[in-house]
């Protein structure tokens, strides 16, 4: 039989929470793959200060104009910047909107390992209280400490 910690069966709220999060939007996934990328999070870092161009942006980075650019238009494509014009310039700002649709998401998921977490303390700690009774119980019946 099987055993479960404050009536909860992690079988039974992890397919809800997956359920849930279905009405996310389709982006999610493109904000997600945009992310992985550690170049594409430095821009979005450098953009969280303020707008920049795409040569502001190029100059910490070791690589072509054109490189840059693919970055810029993977962000685009995922909404987590946006690009204008000023006569010659393209500055690109930060879009956060993307940005607290993922951490909403990936919140649902840290309330669930931390619930989890609270009932594994608590699990150990019936067993702990446990343990130390059958020792008494030992105890007293070989008349003996240890």
């Amino acid at each position: 039989m099987t055993e479960t910690i404050a009536g909860w069966y992690l079988t039974n709220w992890l397919p809800n929470l997956m359920v849930n999060n279905l009405q996310m939007s389709p982006d999610l996934g493109a904000t997600f793959a945009a992310l992985a990328d550690p170049t594409r999070r430095a821009i979005l870092a450098r953009l969280a200060s303020g707008r920049a161009t795409v040569s502001e942006l190029a100059e910490p980075f070791a690589m072509s104009g054109p490189a840059i650019s693919k970055h810029l238009k993977v962000l685009e494509r995922a909404g987590l910047i946006s690009r204008g014009r000023e006569a010659q310039r393209r500055p690109c700002q930060l879009v956060a909107a993307p940005l607290k649709e993922a951490a909403d998401w990936l919140e649902e998921y840290r309330r669930f390992w931390e619930e989890s977490f609270d009932r594994l303390d608590e699990y150990l700690r019936a067993l702990q209280a446990k343990d130390k009774r059958a020792a008494r119980v030992r105890e007293k019946k070989h008349g003996r400490k240890k």
